[in-house]
């Protein structure tokens, strides 16, 4: 495993999103030399203004379907965006993201010999039939259902990546990611931990599509990003995919209740139709992370969540 504080040249796609912008700020504290390049679809530039005047950090508008040269030692492929009602505003250009982006970067990396990383996601496993989710299990997705823009588009950008370490013996890393929260999220970006909180804080009922009997597994955003620096520090022999997330499952109706509470709202639950192809059961099995990278999630759910809502009230109630 390479020394994490070695100082490198370090390229982040995505870079001013949720997660992209937590890793950035992990990054740019260890002393490294930060290119934040985001085409601002979901990303916002003020998720990166507090790095804005640091000498080790730059902020470049771009959009990876388009290639990009510049030169670095590692890459850290986050573009695209993450939320169903994001990425199915334009299916296409998810897709696109995902698959263009893929070969851009990778093409990149082939040319500068540099490692790279592909933040995958859970989503690859569809609606899962078994529980909880080991990497050896290849999914059960509808390939032309609305949410396959994102999940074929990761699916195939898993493909391109295993291709060009056999083809051409790139370094790379497969990170599967499970659902994470935490400061920065959008307020409109349709996931339930962020749509509980905005929905409490504005005194509004909280709206649970189904029964509320479906299971997540949360993940803190901190606890993740150490897990993608810890994945891009690893030996060269290990490529993933490995899962990373909180094995800890919840139900959706629990989680509104406990948001309910760390509110101290009134809110009455609402339930609504399921969206299609939504997943029932969602729990990753971490084991391999355990064993090969020495990580696992410590925040807990509560202390998650009430860092979350501090955000949240910290940006007023018009969010």
């Amino acid at each position: 495993m390479e020394t994490i504080t070695d100082s490198k040249r370090i390229l982040v796609t995505g870079g001013a999103g949720f997660l992209g912008s937590h890793l950035c700020e992990r990054l740019v504290e260890a002393g490294h030399e930060v290119l934040c390049v985001d085409n601002f679809f979901t990303g916002r530039r003020r998720n990166v203004a507090h790095l804005l005047d640091r000498p080790n950090f730059e902020l470049v508008r771009h959009d990876v379907t388009f290639p990009l040269y510049v030169e670095v030692d590692q890459i850290y492929n986050l573009a695209c965006p993450a939320s169903p009602i994001h990425y199915q505003h334009d299916p296409v250009q998810t897709t696109k993201t995902s698959v263009h982006g893929a070969i851009n970067m990778l093409g990149l990396a082939k040319r500068l010999k540099a490692k790279i990383l592909q933040a995958s996601t859970s989503e690859v496993y569809g609606d899962p039939e078994i529980h909880p989710q080991t990497e050896g299990y290849w999914g059960r997705v509808n390939p032309v259902g609305i949410r396959a823009c994102y999940d074929e588009g990761k699916r195939c950008a898993e493909t391109l990546f295993f291709d060009y370490w056999r083809q051409h013996g790139l370094r790379i890393k497969v990170v599967r990611i499970f659902n994470t929260y935490g400061p920065r999220m959008l307020p409109n970006d349709g996931r339930v931990v962020s749509n509980f909180i905005v929905q409490a804080l504005r005194g509004e009922d909280i709206t649970i599509y189904g029964d509320g009997s479906q299971t997540r597994s949360f993940c803190y955003v901190d606890d993740l990003v150490d897990g993608l620096i810890r994945a891009m520090h690893s030996a060269d022999d290990f490529t993933g995919p490995v899962n990373m997330g909180n094995p800890g499952e919840i139900t959706v109706a629990e989680l509104a209740r406990k948001v309910i509470e760390l509110v101290g709202a009134s809110s009455r639950l609402i339930f609504r139709p399921l969206p299609e192809d939504d997943p029932l059961r969602r729990k990753p099995d971490i084991s391999l992370a355990q064993t090969a990278l020495a990580w696992q999630p410590t925040t807990s759910l509560e202390t998650g969540l009430q860092r979350t809502v501090d955000y949240f009230k910290q940006q007023g109630t018009g969010l």
